[in-house]
């Protein structure tokens, strides 16, 4: 049994960490650990969670390194460099679902997260954990950067075309919407400014564009430089990205599909849509399933592509998981395998 661990587990994607984990036939929930762990029982904080005996501890990492063979860091940009060191390393692996070690240019970090990057000793061997596209960097990897929701939505709809050089990588444009978990347990998301609204944020200014970018890049063999804006919409849950490029290449359905297919074709958690469809929030709610569909305008020489997953599975937790099971070789489906809810 792989032992896991979870620093910041009474968060939301800490707490769908633990429900992930505990149904994983071959994980145990070793430590579930915050800053406000005391070792009272978790489920009297997550109260979903009130029928087991998990206990809530203290986030000393060197304490639930000890006792873990991975430690999941569910905490905010700026706490993972502080955590991680060498002696932690000897100890256990780490992945880091913060945006830490996502970018290799210190630079960059600095500039968009407004903080030191303490651990720059590090950002070399960390693999950016886009599973579908780096599996075969994860497999050796101690720190995984497990990518941002946004990220993987946009960056699995674009990478096939960047690759295949069938896109003008100076033209995309990415109009993206996320459910209001995706901003975090905050004050700010109250119900009453929430609920029956809609509202950009963030406009070019979204710390996940730098990462989206690096990603493109690496796919399109020069430097992508794209817009990027994200929206809040009054859901619990989900990721839906639209984005927009302009073709170079006189291409067909049929062709590009091909291209996707080349790529995914063998991806259990990448569904391609048919011809006229488009994905939708709902179909992969509660899942690790990244649903893309996409359509040509001959009128304007662009295609348009739509990406949905669910930011806190798929785009978090899931994918965390899924690095995991690449980590200790297991079958990349295990604990993951589960059908979208239906409403």
């Amino acid at each position: 049994m792989i032992k896991a661990g979870i620093i910041g587990a009474t968060g939301y994607v800490g707490g769908e960490l633990a429900r992930l984990l505990n149904y994983h036939p071959q994980a145990e929930v070793a430590v579930l650990a915050s800053r406000s762990g005391d070792g009272g029982l978790y489920g009297a904080v997550a109260r979903n969670f009130k029928h087991t005996d998990y206990v809530c501890c203290g986030d000393k990492i060197e304490e639930v390194a000890e006792k873990c063979d991975v430690v999941f860091l569910a905490l905010p940009h700026g706490e993972a460099v502080k955590t991680v060191t060498e002696s932690v390393l000897k100890k256990t692996k780490i992945i880091d679902l913060g945006a830490d070690f996502r970018l290799k240019d210190v630079a960059v970090y600095e500039k968009w997260y407004q903080t030191e990057h303490t651990a720059k000793n590090l950002l070399d061997e960390a693999v950016y954990g886009l599973c579908e596209i780096n599996r075969e960097s994860v497999k050796n990897a101690r720190i995984v950067a497990n990518p941002g929701c946004y990220t993987t939505c946009s960056i699995l709809s674009f990478y096939p075309l960047l690759k295949e050089g069938i896109i003008d990588a100076e033209s995309i444009i990415i109009d993206a919407k996320s459910g209001v978990s995706g901003a975090g347990k905050s004050p700010d998301n109250l119900y009453c400014d929430t609920n029956e609204n809609f509202k950009a944020y963030k406009i070019a200014s979204h710390r996940h564009t730098p990462e989206i970018e690096e990603q493109l890049s690496y796919a399109a063999d020069e430097e992508v430089v794209l817009t990027f804006t994200p929206h809040l919409v009054p859901m619990n849950r989900g990721i839906l990205a639209t984005g927009y490029a302009r073709l170079k290449k006189n291409v067909d359905y049929t062709e590009v599909k091909g291209v996707y297919e080349k790529y995914y074709g063998k991806e259990y958690f990448v569904r391609l849509m048919d011809e006229g469809v488009f994905p939708e929030t709902k179909w992969v709610r509660g899942s690790n399933f990244t649903d893309i569909g996409f359509a040509l305008d001959e009128r304007t020489n662009r295609i348009v592509v739509v990406g949905a997953l669910d930011n806190i599975v798929k785009g978090a937790a899931g994918q965390a998981i899924q690095n995991m099971n690449i980590l200790f070789g297991a079958d990349e489906k295990t604990g993951l395998d589960y059908v979208p809810m239906s409403i």
